[in-house]
């Protein structure tokens, strides 16, 4: 197999670091380009024109689930949900899962490509929607095969477990947690590491990044419906007005990120949606208000949620709203996922393999932009003793960078090839560096 030669920094920061010097992977490369032509790049088509919502990926789990049981592994459909676990086994060393996210968003798609999905699906709240992959979890799915294809290919250069997940619902946060709760680490080899990727829209191809710590924030859905007394809109003071009183909560709201939260960490407290009220002349009985509530640690993210409730409550009574009306919060038990936060130790150890194997040049590190959050958190939960990298991957070119639609955007697209093999190709050389052959 013909290798290339490291740079000096390159080897030099591998063998720092104890990894073994892998080199740039020729042979590894062609076979990924070889199998992009001859099946991901259909694959991809298929995924993409064919998106489910979270929860509901039926078709896409299936479709996953022939593909990973034609090359090999054995395969378990219907775990969490519609999750897909799929094992391969090659003698004693450690095991790696790697996890890719199957579900799509409910977004028209409206990015001018030849493949864009027309599809729609009825969601679980019973409306009929769009639907698209507009977060690139078609280039993941179709990534978590190709890197199925090369480990199965190139068994004589690890030891090992390897676990491969289709996870249902990242979307909606649920996904991760129903597959734990179904035994993912009971029912299956519990993984020593936990590795995924995301493609990046507003990440050039051809570069990787790999954070050495946190990743994503947390993220909890808060509900809050704000009780008053209707009355006539030409009367306020025979009622209580929630309009009011939900107003007066959002803004006070803001207080727990800029007077309770230290300003060197990350908060947000966003309300999303308020819906009160159906004549210009009746003060309503009720306002609905959504939240999302992001932080960078489990004692910010108590402060916050602590406080939504402490606001919610006192605001009303300090407004004279009933005893027996006060507002009702609601935290999701299932739109809510921890912090995800990588390994360090493991997470050097990955960029070292990325730095020889593709060159130093490969790695890009640029600050976090927002606080999105990744339910791939559940999986590598301290508490788990399971070590994880989430890393991400270039999706758009670099001249293409400042037109780039964002994720979530009917507008978003990406370039598939160089994502989808990259992804690959990064994938097996993590999983590889992590159980390498000895003998």
């Amino acid at each position: 197999m013909k290798r290339a030669i490291l740079t000096t920094a390159a080897m030099a920061l591998a063998l720092a670091a104890g990894t073994p010097v892998l080199a740039q992977d020729a042979g590894l490369k062609a076979a990924v380009k070889a199998d992009y032509d001859a099946n991901l790049a259909t694959l991809f088509d298929w995924f993409h024109r064919n998106p489910e919502l979270s929860g509901q990926e039926v078709q896409t789990s299936a479709r996953l689930a022939r593909e990973l049981t034609a090359l090999g592994y054995q395969v378990t459909t219907g775990v969490g949900g519609t999750g897909v676990v799929a094992v391969l086994k090659n003698g004693a060393g450690p095991t790696v899962m790697i996890r890719a996210d199957m579900d799509g968003l409910p977004l028209q798609e409206r990015s001018g490509l030849a493949n864009a999905s027309t599809a729609r699906q009825l969601d679980a709240d019973g409306v009929e929607k769009p639907v698209m992959h507009a977060c690139g979890h078609d280039v993941h799915i179709t990534a978590l095969v190709g890197t199925a294809r090369q480990m199965a290919a190139r068994k004589a250069n690890w030891s090992g477990t390897l676990v491969l997940i289709g996870q249902p619902a990242e979307e909606r946060i649920f996904g991760a947690r129903a597959m734990m709760q179904d035994g993912l680490y009971t029912r299956f080899p519990k993984p020593d590491y936990a590795l995924a990727f995301h493609v990046s829209a507003d990440t050039p191809t051809g570069k990787l990044e790999a954070p050495l710590d946190i990743t994503s924030s947390s993220s909890d859905s808060v509900d809050i419906a704000v009780r008053g007394v209707g009355t006539h809109g030409a009367y306020p003071h025979l009622g209580v007005d929630p309009v009011l009183v939900a107003s007066q909560i959002v803004v006070s709201l803001q207080t727990l990120r800029s007077r309770e939260v230290s300003p060197l960490e990350g908060a947000v407290v966003t309300v999303g949606s308020i819906h009160g009220g159906i004549k210009h002349n009746i003060i309503p009985e009720q306002v609905d208000l959504q939240l999302t509530v992001r932080a960078d640690s489990p004692e910010v993210r108590t402060t916050l949620l602590d406080g939504i409730d402490r606001v919610a409550r006192n605001t009303a009574l300090a407004l004279d709203v009933p005893e027996d009306r006060l507002p009702v919060v609601t935290r999701s038990a299932t739109e809510t996922t921890p912090a995800t936060i990588n390994d360090r130790e493991t997470a050097q150890r990955v960029r070292d393999i990325f730095a020889s194997t593709f060159g130093p040049d490969v790695l890009r590190d640029t600050p976090r932009g927002g606080m999105g959050a990744e339910d791939f958190a559940y999986f590598v939960q301290p508490e788990t003793g399971v070590k994880g990298v989430y890393f991400s991957v270039g999706g758009t070119p670099e001249a293409e960078l400042e037109q780039a639609a964002g994720h979530h955007s009917p507008l978003f697209k990406i370039t598939p090839e160089p994502a989808v093999t990259l992804g690959v190709e990064a994938s097996v050389a993590a999983a590889e560096g992590l159980m390498p052959r000895t003998n």
